[in-house]
């Protein structure tokens, strides 16, 4: 359980809300039960007076308490599970939210390496699948296991009050093992296969994502129909464990129900010696074993929990593995380059976690406002030398000693959001004037001032109402909003017409003045003004 106490702590931040919702629950539940318990007694005592009256016995029942009883609580789990709803679900998306938030401050914090150990399909599930997992602790886990417990003492107190104290221990003792049963049973039983399951469905999902990628060089190299088949006789296997999970769940919550109605049978057994000596009516000893029979809605929802508590586990495991602090070996140093200089490098050894190095032995001056171009074919390193320039990447080997950095990746990546917004990750406090004018300089003044939003322009998932080169501009007038003295820039004008980027060439050497340039393209006419070249 230690995996999940960091995420519980986040949970526990918001105790008001907790406390609120698992008051409605309780007040849901026993409505429930106290509408069970009433029905039964008002039926029962119904039917015994109508027997009287039909054998000539004079009798008499008051409908108005009971009926009346049985309305309000009819009324009142209704209203009371509709409260719980909304307020409860509205509680887990706000655990969520601290989830989520908790989760990005953590992956600011690890190291370049730790972030290029995963893929990109791994990172989405667990930023997806594995946080999503977590929102089943509260409603789910504990909330529902705290008020099963709730509950089943207050039964056996009415079991006390009404019948005797042999009654209330038999149903305390019932209860006990049916909620031993339910959890810490079902999921000792069941603990290593869900964890199992949950690194089967990570890996099954990554390998679609991937196909999905990989869909045209997979359909080009003839690999596309193999490939399916095997997802699909992973996912059958899946299935398959999954089915015997269900099995184990499933065997769990019929023991439950069945120590539950044996409590019942057996109160009611001890409730007819109570009636036979006289202390309670036949109506009253109805009453009890029907509220005991309402503890079967309050356990029923624990087996299905607790079985795949193993996989709540497991994914928290992996969020708190991959976002560890970053180890001092995996985080760049940061280090002052020495006195008018922006970058240095001494004997620089690029490369990938766990790849060969690409790039060796570089040594690299870059003063403040000199403009450097690097160029060379696809594969030869460029795009991993700017991430090792940028930070991102550890050298492999020799120092690097540099400004902090304005850095456009090779990649385009546009938020789902507004066009002030995006713009806004480069300067926060950049003002729509400065906004304006970086799009002038990239030629998109125009096209945005058409626009009936204009700045509020809505640009889609990833960018997708832009072209491939608005949306190149639109990261690129977004790096250049950023003041910092240094700025990379990775082929910066992919998808972009010659004219336009001429335009653009023109432009830059005014807004980048007194800064740093390094750009990196296939070729010296795809940079932007540049003092001296690099070739590789």
């Amino acid at each position: 359980m230690r995996e999940l106490l960091p995420w519980l702590a986040l949970i526990f931040q918001r105790p008001r809300r907790l406390l609120a919702g698992a008051g409605l629950i309780l007040l849901t539940l026993l409505s429930g039960i106290a509408l069970l318990a009433v029905s039964g007694w008002f039926i029962t005592e119904t039917a015994l007076v109508g027997l009287l009256l039909a054998a000539g016995v004079q009798a008499s029942v008051n409908l108005y308490v009971p009926g009346g009883a049985i309305r309000f609580f009819a009324v009142s789990r209704t209203v009371a599970r509709y409260l719980e709803r909304v307020y409860n679900h509205d509680t887990v998306l706000r655990l969520l939210t601290d989830i989520r938030v908790a989760l990005f401050r953590r992956l600011a914090r690890t190291g370049p390496t730790a972030r290029y150990r995963m893929s990109s399909a791994q990172w989405l599930s667990r930023l997806t699948t594995d946080v999503d997992a977590l929102d089943t602790l509260y409603l789910r886990l504990i909330a529902p296991a705290a008020l099963a417990l709730v509950v089943s003492l207050l039964v056996a107190l009415l079991a006390w009050i009404l019948i005797d104290g042999r009654a209330a221990l038999l149903v305390a003792v019932c209860c006990l093992a049916a909620f031993v049963l339910a959890t810490v049973g079902v999921h000792r039983r069941c603990h290593a296969m869900a964890a199992t399951q949950s690194e089967q469905l990570e890996q099954l999902r990554t390998g679609v994502i991937e196909h999905l990628d990989g869909f045209s060089e997979l359909t080009a190299s003839g690999q596309l129909h193999p490939q399916a088949t095997a997802l699909l006789e992973e996912a059958g296997r899946i299935n398959q464990h999954q089915a015997r999970v269900e099995s184990r769940v499933g065997w769990h919550q019929a023991g439950t129900q069945l120590l539950i109605n044996l409590s019942a049978v057996l109160v009611l057994w001890l409730g007819i010696e109570v009636m036979a000596a006289g202390r309670i009516s036949g109506p009253v000893l109805v009453l009890m074993p029907i509220a005991i029979l309402g503890l079967v809605e309050v356990y029923a929802m624990l087996p299905d929990a607790f079985g795949k508590l193993g996989g709540t586990q497991a994914s928290a495991s992996r969020l708190t593995q991959d976002t560890r602090p970053a180890a001092p070996e995996d985080t760049p140093e940061a280090v002052s380059p020495p006195q008018g200089h922006a970058l240095v490098a001494r004997d620089l050894s690029v490369r990938h976690p766990g790849a060969t190095p690409v790039i060796t032995h570089l040594d690299l001056d870059l003063e403040n406002g000199e403009r450097l171009g690097i160029v060379g074919p696809s594969g030869c390193g460029k795009s991993t030398l700017a991430d090792t320039l940028a930070g991102l990447l550890a050298p492999a080997r020799g120092t690097l000693a540099a400004h902090p950095c304005a850095y456009l990746t090779q990649r385009t990546v546009l938020f789902d959001d507004t066009l002030r917004a995006n713009l806004r990750l480069g300067s926060p406090g950049a003002t729509d004037e400065q906004l304006w004018q970086v799009l002038e300089l990239v030629g998109l003044g125009d096209r945005f001032s058409r626009e009936p939003e204009q700045l509020d322009t809505w640009l889609g998932n990833t960018g997708s109402r832009l072209s491939g080169g608005e949306a190149r501009r639109v990261a690129l007038a977004r790096v250049l909003l950023c003041p910092a003295p240094l700025v990379i820039l990775d082929e910066p004008f992919t998808g972009v017409d010659s004219d336009t980027r001429e335009r653009i060439v023109k432009r830059l050497d005014r807004w980048l003045e007194g800064r740093a340039v390094i750009a990196l393209a296939h070729g010296p006419d795809a940079l932007p003004g540049t003092d001296r070249v690099i070739h590789l």
